[in-house]
């Protein structure tokens, strides 16, 4: 199999579009289909499900797609590996909380790029169970989640211990007048399903009384505190984020218990990634 042959199947696998393909691949549409087309003759079955909607992939698809990822992965670690002399370079992609990204990560990634200014860094913010699975396909080199996280195939870095409260209105003083304020509807905000802090949300509503709620899910962490400070429901966040939010005057926070609301944030790195000195010189900041 052609490499070329095999990244245009992902491109096409990831954006269900010629067009999008070949606009990341730089290079016309016609180009796409003909490696498609070749791939799948040497196969000998179909990849792709042509239909109004785009490109879907077919059974045989769905089996050849890790292959294709893991290939395309280890194909670009080993050029990393043949040019890694010791220099702090290259691309280095990292998920995150979304939490953990406003509040915890900033100083860090300073002092990252004042210390390696060579590194192309990217950072891609998601659920904590979305970007578990990134970093098992080996798009991303790591990320922080909320723990705890068990997987055979995960090391995990401690890298900052969060409080989570919950945060409501000002107009609601205590946890007592939140379940009586309940009684007309209460609304849970969160975010998509895969976020850690989500479940324990619900956890903590139906610990205090209120196992019956509305759920909201909002996209962005500005979005779900305004939204908050708008009295419009509740939601479940580390303390870190509220005190550094231009909303925090219009937040009541409602301290937890130690067993529910003390969470790791964990930094997840595949245990056979191979650590190169750009990811090594991020892991020692984040150990420091």
């Amino acid at each position: 199999m052609d490499i070329l042959d095999l990244r245009t199947f992902l491109e096409v696998a990831r954006g269900k579009r010629i067009t999008a393909a070949g606009i990341e691949l730089n290079t016309v549409a016609s180009n796409v289909t003909t490696r498609i087309r070749k791939l799948e003759e040497e196969i000998g079955l179909a990849l792709f499900e042509r239909h109004s909607r785009g490109m879907m992939l077919t059974e045989a698809g769905e089996r050849l797609l890790p292959y294709a990822e893991n290939l395309i992965v280890m194909l670009r670690e080993a050029k990393e590996a043949a040019r890694d002399d010791g220099a702090i370079r290259g691309a280095l992609k990292i998920g995150s909380m979304e939490t953990t990204a406003a509040v915890r990560l900033p100083a860090l990634l300073a002092r990252f790029h004042r210390d390696c200014p060579d590194v192309k860094f990217t950072l891609v913010t998601g659920p904590t169970a979305h970007l578990v699975d990134e970093v098992l396909a080996r798009r991303l080199d790591g990320a922080f989640v909320a723990g705890p996280i068990n997987h055979p195939e995960l090391d995990v870095v401690l890298a900052f211990t969060e409080e989570l409260v919950l945060v409501t209105a000002p107009s609601i003083a205590t946890l007592e007048a939140l379940r009586h304020s309940a009684s007309d509807g209460l609304t849970a905000l969160m975010f998509r399903i895969g976020c850690s802090y989500r479940q324990r949300l619900e956890h903590v509503l139906a610990g205090i009384g209120l196992p019956a709620f509305n759920r909201m899910e909002l996209g962005t962490l500005d979005g779900l505190l305004g939204c908050v400070a708008a009295g419009m429901g509740v939601t479940l966040l580390p303390r870190a984020v509220i005190a550094g939010s231009h909303y925090a005057d219009s937040l009541r926070i409602h301290a937890l218990p130690r067993d529910i609301s003390e969470v790791a944030t964990l930094l997840a790195i595949r245990r056979d990634k191979r650590v190169g000195a750009a990811l090594r010189n991020f892991l020692v900041l984040c150990r420091s």
